[in-house]
């Protein structure tokens, strides 16, 4: 029968925030003012689209006007056209599509016949967002042959900057066989790193091969920046859309630049930069950038990502205002990255945080190189030690794992792995309460080895051979104390058996020397009023050391108690019969 609306936006507020409506709005991303005006701009944009044609028209011809002129004003295109869209793809299609109309006069009447005879060539920097081309290729129904990933330097230069003397061979190539070189696709800060291409250099071949340069990344924010000179006229064909919904798209961008300003938008920009200068290069190490760490654990580059990963982390939760993140690089692996261009504006970033990071750097950086060093003296050192087993586990970001081994070799299995569970589990807690600054821990969340104890980061004053002697003596003192409890518990096992049957034998002995008559309730004790029994009580102890010794008047009291016990109960047996 449907729901009003004040029920559906409690719906909506539940699911958004769960139960617990203070712990939902702390989950929600905090933004800005300039995050709510970003906000507004795609609520207002629904209201909007619903206001009469002609005044829809009016306004969205105003709010791309406006944004065009901003934009241009921005990066200096004395003739520029815009296209907003909402998938960062999009524009790229657009783009490619424009230059096939250039290039392809008949492109908009013959269609894929124009490119039969002779095949557009898209060239991408292999350092690209992953599957960027592959995108390309399928929106404008081109076969994957047309992509060309033009690698990066690999004997010289940077990892992540194409390689323009090979790309020059293969747009030659490409020429020469009858192809149209199209496009090429370069970075200005790579998706992962922030390694920006030989611009200067690929514009000078574009200009060369009449090709299509297209630049994307977060540095082109710089290009703001300077008094660059442009004479590059942007086209119009293919850009413009007459959808008035589409063209909304543009009203977010267009209520953030009025609320920043020019100049306000220039500050962030400068401000990112700025950040960016105040990091010391000092600060340049190989812990810093993933596994090109030499003379450690050579091939084993599984250790220094999850040491980056830790150092990332930790960076991330000791000076969150910082922006630091890890990411994975194909060629270096695990990084660490500081990138203000894209965080510093929504976290606040100033230079304090900037200098905070630098002393956690400095603070951190000599306890990875220790335990880099240490790792393999640690593993070295355990490995002599009879009763250590070494535990391999390259996501640990410390020095290794441990699990002491009990000497006792007549256990069955069972018991054998409760008393290694046991012996570690003390073994650790002893651990951590030592006045160290080690830390100690049971391990990864999903190790798959059990019964283990891991140990943390090292500083240069660790004494590793020390620390394997300290685990083996506290682990021998546990072991010998569990076989001393041990012993103690099975000698009084044996010592209450003896002790109970002892007892079972001198009741019965008390009950033939008395009589049957004597042991029942109301005329026991008449009988022994007018005739008393002289019994003799004989008390029972034992040694935990020298076993049971049989001593007469010891204990007596506990003899009678447990005595006076059975009497009590067969009274009640008595009772119940009555």
């Amino acid at each position: 029968s449907g729901q009003d609306v004040v029920s559906i936006l409690q719906l909506v507020q539940n699911l958004m925030h769960g139960d617990d409506d203070q712990q939902g709005q702390r989950r929600m991303q905090y933004v800005g003012e300039q995050g709510h005006m970003a906000l507004l701009g795609h609520s207002l944009a629904a209201y909007i689209s619903v206001l009469e044609r002609e005044r829809l028209r009016k306004l969205t011809t105003r709010i791309l006007s406006d944004t065009t002129l901003w934009l241009c004003r921005l990066f200096r295109y004395e003739n520029g056209s815009a296209y907003y869209h909402e998938d960062d793809r999009e524009g790229l299609v657009k783009v490619c599509r424009l230059v096939i109309n250039t290039h392809y006069e008949d492109y908009a009447t013959e269609g894929f016949t124009m490119l039969s005879s002779k095949h557009p060539v898209i060239y991408q920097s292999a350092a690209c967002r992953p599957g960027l081309g592959q995108h390309l290729c399928s929106q404008l129904a081109l076969p994957l042959s047309c992509l060309c990933i033009v690698p990066c330097n690999t004997m010289f230069g940077s990892l992540h900057q194409m390689d323009v003397a090979l790309l020059d061979k293969l747009i030659r190539d490409d020429r020469e066989s009858g192809k149209v070189p199209l496009l090429l696709i370069a970075n200005a800060g790579t998706p992962g790193a922030g390694h920006t291409d030989k611009l200067s250099r690929l514009k000078e071949l574009c200009v060369q091969y009449n090709m299509w340069l297209h630049v994307e990344g977060v540095n082109l924010a710089t290009l703001a920046l300077g008094q660059v000179s442009s004479a590059v006229t942007s086209l119009a064909a293919g850009l413009t859309s007459s959808q008035p919904v589409e063209k909304l798209r543009a009203l977010p961008l267009w209520l953030s630049l009025q609320y920043l300003g020019h100049d306000g938008i220039l500050q962030r920009i400068k401000h990112a930069s700025q950040l960016v200068s105040t990091l010391p290069t000092s600060f340049w190490m190989p812990t810093l950038i993933g596994g090109s760490v030499e003379g450690y654990f050579a091939g084993e580059r599984d250790v220094l990502d999850v040491l980056n990963r830790w150092l990332g982390e930790q960076l991330a939760q000791q000076v969150p205002l910082s922006g630091v993140d890890v990411v994975e690089l194909e060629d270096e692996g695990t990084c660490v990255r500081f990138s203000p261009l894209m965080t510093a504006a929504a976290l606040g970033t100033q230079e304090n945080d900037v200098a905070a990071l630098v002393e956690k750097l400095g603070e951190m950086i000599p306890v990875l190189s220790c335990t880099l060093r240490y790792r393999q003296d640690f593993k070295d050192e355990v490995l002599q030690q009879a009763s250590l087993s070494y535990i391999e586990d390259l996501s640990w970001p410390g020095l290794g794992g441990v699990r002491y081994e009990p000497r006792a070799t007549d256990l069955d299995e069972d018991k054998r792995q409760h008393s290694v569970e046991k012996i570690n589990n003390d073994l650790l807690k002893k651990l951590m309460e030592l006045d160290t600054d080690l830390y100690f821990s049971g391990g990864p969340e999903f190790c798959e080895e059990k019964n283990c104890i891991f140990i943390g980061m090292a500083t240069e004053d660790l004494d590793v051979a020390e620390l394997v002697e300290t685990i083996v003596s506290i682990g021998r003192e546990i072991e010998e104390s569990g076989k001393l409890f041990e012993n103690m518990t099975e000698v009084v096992r044996r010592g209450i058996q003896e002790a109970e049957l002892q007892l079972q034998k001198a009741n019965e002995e008390k009950l033939m020397e008395e009589g049957v008559l004597r042991q029942i309730p109301l005329v026991g004790p008449v009988l022994n009023w007018f005739s008393p029994v002289q019994a003799s009580v004989k008390g029972r102890t034992f040694n935990l050391a020298e076993g049971i010794d049989v001593l007469k008047g010891i204990k007596c009291h506990k003899v009678a108690h447990s005595t006076t016990c059975c009497f009590g109960k067969l009274a009640s047996i008595y009772r119940m019969f009555l």
